[in-house]
């Protein structure tokens, strides 16, 4: 039986493909779908409005942003519980049997074949649009520069996070050091560095492969969850983004 049917939707959607920013935009964790061949994973349904299964307010807030930049966004549409699309696929955390303290039954003792299912059916196709758009765009002779959009929780395991957005980075800190500078000047939010995450080769996947593989200026913007949870939120800190993307860009190549 395939994982997905042909009544369901593709894994991904994609916002303004044809745009002209040099800017793209990518959710990894934008969707909270289980396909119905897995049964919700044996969760109840409240266990997919939560961090757990996605980024609260990452899709909608994309999508706003890409119409502000004029640039393109593509999104995943299913739940990181069924695969994490920014993880490596062989690492355990890319299929969770525990994710934060919340037991998932439907991803223990997962078969070989039941995890090539799922890499094959989402993971697969996600990231080869993005490395097909990626390809199109320098062939055509177009600068790129790859913002990888996620959110995180207020409150994890316990402990309050007073950051209301982190800049996170790995080896390449061009584009990061450059946000961070005008995100700091804003005044009004409390911006984290590499906080409360930071990116690495076994905790990511984008960054490291879309952006540092390639060589391509990136950064990944994680926004604290109860501040784009509804659409005045979403509104306002696409706002903020649309205006302060561009300035960074511009600023990193005045820096050189």
């Amino acid at each position: 039986m395939p994982l997905l049917s042909r009544d369901e939707r593709p894994p991904y959607f994609v916002v303004n493909p044809g745009a002209a920013s040099p800017l793209l935009l990518v959710g990894d964790h934008s969707g909270a779908a289980i396909p119905a061949s897995l049964d919700r994973l044996g969760l109840p349904a409240s266990a997919l409005e939560r961090h757990i299964a996605l980024d609260i307010g990452v899709a909608a807030l994309g999508a706003r942003l890409a119409e502000a930049l004029g640039a393109t966004f593509i999104a995943q549409r299913f739940s990181r519980l069924v695969i994490d699309c920014n993880r490596d696929p062989s690492v355990p955390s890319a299929m969770p049997e525990v994710s934060e303290t919340t037991p998932i039954p439907g991803n223990v003792g997962l078969s070989a074949v039941d995890r090539a299912a799922r890499v094959a059916a989402i993971f697969t196709p996600y990231h080869t649009r993005i490395a097909a758009l990626l390809d199109a765009r320098a062939a055509a002779g177009r600068r790129t520069v790859f913002v990888a959009m996620h959110s995180f929780t207020p409150v994890f395991k316990g402990e309050s996070r007073a950051v209301q957005v982190g800049v996170l980075f790995n080896r390449d800190v061009r584009l990061a050091e450059a946000l961070l500078h005008l995100l700091r000047a804003e005044g009004d939010i409390v911006v984290g560095e590499n906080a409360p995450y930071a990116v690495s080769d076994t905790s990511d996947y984008g960054v490291p492969v879309h952006g540092e593989q390639r060589g391509l200026p990136h950064v990944e913007v994680e926004i604290r969850q109860d501040l784009i949870a509804d659409a005045a939120g979403q509104a306002a800190w696409a706002a903020r983004f649309a205006r302060l993307l561009p300035a960074a860009d511009a600023l990193m190549r005045g820096r050189g």
